[in-house]
């Protein structure tokens, strides 16, 4: 696979991992349809096993969602820019403390955004609380395993 397609499965990856955050864009079969893309174009074992541990991944994740609460982020409040601070801040965290970094990431991230927007700690930690239980888990469930798969991609692509 050339340089160029390994970019544009990149670029699809990325408009999965934004289409987590906004509401209504099939963000997780968005990233998992590039590493089928990435799949069918490189056969090999590495390519074939990544694309069924996408599959279990986002499967699970999706199992657990199930569970979770429905997204109601804007009946908590949350507007599309704490959204954004909560995406940027989920892969900052992702990428200083692999894997386990998105989650404190995104949590600081919907902190940051509602303390922009309230002023206050004391608020913007009630903000914090009210977004995470009206559907704030399910987002950074999703979140949580499509990051997962674009690191998995990015590690098979660079040492695969």
């Amino acid at each position: 696979m050339g340089a160029w397609e390994l970019l544009l499965v990149g670029v699809v990856m990325l408009l999965g991992l934004c289409g987590v955050l906004v509401p209504g864009v099939p963000g997780p079969w968005l990233v998992w349809a590039a590493v089928l893309w990435w799949a069918l174009q490189d056969p090999n074992g590495l390519a074939w096993m990544l694309l069924v541990g996408a599959s279990v991944v986002l499967l699970a994740a999706q199992a657990v969602r199930w569970q979770l609460p429905p997204r109601r982020l804007r009946e908590s409040g949350a507007t599309r820019r704490t959204a954004v601070f909560a995406g940027a801040g989920a892969l900052l965290g992702f990428c200083l403390l692999p894997v386990i970094g998105a989650i404190p990431g995104f949590i600081g991230g919907i902190y940051t955004g509602e303390r922009l927007r309230l002023g206050g700690h004391g608020e913007a930690v009630t903000a914090t609380r009210t977004a995470m239980r009206m559907g704030g888990s399910s987002v950074l469930t999703e979140l949580f395993a499509c990051l997962l798969i674009v690191g998995a991609w990015i590690g098979a692509v660079i040492w695969g």
